[in-house]
């Protein structure tokens, strides 16, 4: 399946075309015509968009603009609000929606969102001076992007960075003008990951430019950047810190324009906690069924507790205690994820769950020390604008500042029965074959805004996907696992309301994760430190989910014997990372074709 390379070459000339078209008069233009003049649209808002923020280009895959850093302070930041507002207002007097197929009438639905979400946030959200991190991501991404994900020469890269590197101690000196009250939360971990900031900088950067002759040059450059960086540490511990009297609580009103916004799955915040709180109920009823199965195997000699409430809790938490307790070393956590990507990709070609990309561009790696906070793992994926490059699967080990018993509970919690389901959701066949397809899609609206919902919806939906089809033979301790990894999403969607929306306590919400959720106390601490620096994302993976699995069933009803796994995967993926709304429509269009 040679799509890529095809890929690559349409969004070439696509981008040289698209430069010549003409945005206006398509009042009357035929749908080829109309489409057209869409992307030209939104490609014409993109080259204002990076001119306004590069670092949106480098991690789009756009290297025009590698050479500069974001302005951050307040006046460029009205001017990024400005021009959505101007590109919104401007879409439908441009753009005939009448006028377009129907494949670019969800392009233009997508823009429209994109930039109505943007508008609020801006107008309703303020990172820029309540969250430390978004500085921090500006200096680490400014450089860690170059030299990991570029596929441009590695000298072109090293001399952006040089570029870049003298531009970044401003973004420092604006967060110190604009950072008032924050969270204390989020300030804390500003300052572990501006520690590993300073320790990147200071150590990793040459090492990532690998043999380059500039080598030198680039480590004496990163000197000043160090100087900032510790000064922004002290800053960080001895002002802000002090300061950090905000309250990280979106309120309900927020919360749940917010979720409507950026889910844009057709749902209220009110929707999302009914279903999240009903499916909590089932899976938890799974579990004890499986968990009974797995009781003689570890408890032989010892009758399982009472069949009630508290005694399948506790049937539940007993089998997965032992079940943790099988787990490898934890410098091995890395090596442990690589050697089951081998088997996992064998078993889906095997069992046609669906075509793989090739060649295959997924690389596991050590999360850097900046990047550490608060998961155990991501998917850094290729580049939509620059899709030859590779993708990063990154597991963190524990933190060296942990005691044993917290680095015991880590491992227990990602066990290595754990560690499957999480490469599964990570790379194969999640994150990282979702979003190698989602690249090769021809449309640049897709390949540029992509939904959270979907991507995070595919990766969660392939957990107990894979089981069903047969990986791991039936292991009851493997399906134990992945039921506890799925609950978690469940009711992450839960933490997500109830801390934004209904005042819950942090006992509270421990209590939520380790008694109701089985999560191990290390874990729940992380997440409820999470759920407190975001709102809405935790919510994501449910909704998606749920989207992917209520569509699987209805369309093998309505095929019966005629359907296959992996046609409807790759008519699910087809699309790009469409909001779910579309997909019913998409994927029946898709399977209606050949595969």
């Amino acid at each position: 399946m040679n799509l890529l390379a095809s890929a690559s070459q349409r969004l070439f000339a696509g981008l040289v075309i698209l430069g010549m078209l003409s945005i206006m008069n398509v009042i009357h233009a035929e749908p080829a015509e109309a489409d057209a003049a869409l992307e030209a649209f939104f490609r014409n808002y993109l080259d204002e968009s990076f001119r306004l923020r590069p670092l949106d280009a480098t991690r789009l895959g756009d290297h025009r603009f590698d050479d500069r850093v974001d302005d951050v302070s307040a006046a460029a930041r009205q001017r990024w609000l400005e021009h959505q507002r101007q590109m919104l207002a401007e879409l439908p007097r441009e753009i005939d929606y009448r006028q377009l197929s129907r494949n670019s009438q969800i392009d233009y639905e997508m823009l429209r969102q994109e930039l109505t979400r943007g508008i609020w946030l801006a107008e309703n959200t303020h990172p820029f001076e309540e969250d430390p991190r978004v500085y921090g991501d500006t200096v680490n991404d400014s450089t860690y992007s170059l030299l990991l994900q570029s596929t441009l020469p590695r000298e072109t890269n090293v001399a952006n960075c040089l570029a870049r590197l003298p531009q970044l101690p401003t973004v420092l000196d604006e967060a110190r003008r604009a950072l008032k009250h924050p969270p204390r939360v989020v300030v804390e971990t500003a300052i572990r990951q501006n520690r590993g900031a300073i320790a990147y900088y200071d150590h990793d950067l040459a090492a990532l430019a690998g043999d380059s002759p500039r080598r030198d040059e680039l480590q004496k450059a990163a000197r000043p950047v160090v100087e900032a960086l510790r000064r922004h540490q002290q800053f960080l511990e001895d002002e802000l810190l002090p300061q950090a009297t905000g309250d990280w609580r979106l309120s309900t009103e927020k919360f749940s324009r917010k979720l409507e916004l950026v889910l844009d799955a057709g749902l209220s915040a009110d929707e999302v906690l009914a279903g999240a709180e009903a499916e909590k109920a089932r899976v938890r009823a799974e579990m004890f069924t499986v968990a009974s199965r797995l009781w003689p195997r570890y408890f032989p000699q010892t009758s399982p507790p009472a069949d009630d409430e508290r005694g399948r809790a506790e049937t539940i938490a007993r089998v997965l205690a032992e079940i943790g307790h099988e787990h490898g070393d934890p410098a091995a956590l890395v090596d442990d994820a690589r050697a089951t990507v081998d088997r996992i990709r064998r078993f889906i070609t095997e069992r046609d769950v669906l075509r793989l990309p090739e060649p295959d561009r997924c690389r596991i790696i050590e999360m850097p020390a900046f990047r550490r906070g608060n998961s155990l793992a991501y998917l850094d994926a290729a580049l939509p604008l620059d899709p030859q490059g590779t993708s990063f699967y990154a597991i963190s080990p524990p933190p060296a500042d942990w005691g044993p018993q917290q680095v015991r509970s880590f491992l227990e919690e990602y066990n290595r029965h754990m560690l499957v389901v999480l490469t599964i959701h990570e790379a194969y066949p999640g994150h990282y074959v979702q979003l190698e397809y989602s690249n090769r899609n021809p449309s640049l609206i897709r390949r540029v805004l992509q939904s959270g919902v979907f991507i995070e919806g595919w990766a969660v939906y392939c957990e107990q996907m894979m089981l069903d089809a047969g990986y791991g033979a039936d292991d009851p301790a493997l399906r134990l696992s992945q039921l506890k990894f799925y609950l978690r999403t469940v009711v992450n969607a839960i933490l997500d309301h109830r801390m934004h929306c209904d005042g819950i306590t942090d006992d509270e919400a421990f209590a939520l994760l380790t008694e109701e959720a089985f999560q191990s106390a290390g874990e729940a601490r992380l997440k409820i430190i999470r759920a407190k620096q975001s709102s809405v994302q935790l919510s994501t993976y449910f909704v998606g989910r749920m989207a992917m699995r209520r569509l699987r069933d209805e369309i093998e009803r309505e095929q019966g014997t005629s359907f296959n796994l992996g046609r409807f995967h790759e008519a699910v993926l087809a699309h790009g990372s469409v909001p779910v709304k579309y997909l019913g429509e998409l994927v029946r269009r898709r399977l209606n074709e050949p595969r």
